[in-house]
């Protein structure tokens, strides 16, 4: 089992360092958040299941029996919580001997940076696969695709026919298809987008196109429809997604994107009493999902 002892810290046992880094940088803050609604489980796992409604009212002749409809119960979605365990073990020799502070803590600050870092890859692979047919949801599609089935027949898309990179144009037309959602009997729902996410490498484009005053890029004197109409909150920037071109934008759908926290994250600390031995660990549960894909709606990078 692997062991911190003096051989990994010889430096650190001798006077004369002029300083100790590479465990004290800055971190992003939580930005899973801004992607997923959290909510707190008690339970092996979690299940939303789809409730489909009823259709239209139709027409009913003079002296006729009324129509009848049916609705039920759907395909149901589910969140396997999964546990999240890292820890470290250091020699009672290699605490005594250190001379530039508290050895533990310091790895005690490494090890919460590397929980959070599992934290957001785990929470940014769900955009990262929303295009993969490995990756399905309880409708057995894929979170981004243009044939989500409907219940009532038919299907509905999250996600442009033709991949589009991001642009004051496929922003409008995003907006446009995202009011045009409908339920499982093929009823309009009032959806709306509300936050665009993109990676570190489409930030400016999102902040010029969601900012300039006129029509983006081009010398018409068109007013910006986008910024006047409020269709978007800041731009959410992820650093962990995988398509630099990618771009996502969540909506204001229920039940959508969803995070389950099982257990927060929990530390402990003990010795061993033969050698001496400090050993860390940490703690946690949770799972990333969706439940109703109209909460997300996303296009696939395109510029190479």
């Amino acid at each position: 089992m692997a062991t911190m002892s003096r051989n990994q810290f010889r430096k650190s046992l001798q006077d004369g360092l002029n300083a100790i880094f590479g465990m004290e940088y800055d971190k992003y803050p939580e930005e899973w958040r801004d992607i997923f609604d959290q909510e707190t489980s008690n339970k092996a796992f979690e299940e939303d299941v789809l409730y489909v409604g009823l259709g239209g009212a139709v027409e009913k002749a003079e002296g006729a029996a009324i129509t009848y409809d049916e609705g039920g119960e759907g395909w149901v979605a589910r969140y396997d919580h999964t546990t999240i365990a890292l820890g470290f073990r250091i020699t009672q020799e290699a605490r005594e001997d250190n001379l530039y502070g508290d050895i533990g803590k310091r790895f005690t600050k490494a090890m919460a940076r590397s929980f959070q870092f599992t934290k957001e890859v785990r929470g940014a692979s769900v955009l990262n696969n929303a295009f993969s047919s490995s990756y399905t949801g309880g409708d057995a599609k894929a979170l981004c695709v243009t044939d989500h089935p409907l219940a009532g027949g038919g299907s509905f898309s999250n996600r442009p026919t033709t991949a589009a990179d991001l642009s004051e144009a496929s922003l409008e037309d995003a907006t446009i298809m995202i009011a045009g959602f409908v339920d499982d009997r093929g009823l309009p729902i009032m959806a709306r987008s509300k936050k665009l996410i993109v990676s570190r490498y489409q930030k400016f484009v999102a902040h010029r196109i969601l900012n300039s005053t006129g029509r983006v890029g081009t010398a018409n004197n068109d007013t910006n429809a986008l910024r006047d109409m409020s269709e978007f909150q800041t731009p959410s920037l992820n650093h962990y997604l995988t398509d630099p071109y990618a771009w996502y934008i969540k909506t204001d759908v229920d039940y959508g994107l969803r995070a389950f926290k099982r257990k927060g994250l929990e530390t402990g600390m003990e010795g061993d009493f033969e050698t001496g031995n400090l050993r860390y660990k940490g703690r946690e549960r949770y799972s990333f999902g969706w439940t109703d894909p109209r909460g997300m709606y996303a296009s696939p990078g395109v510029t190479p």
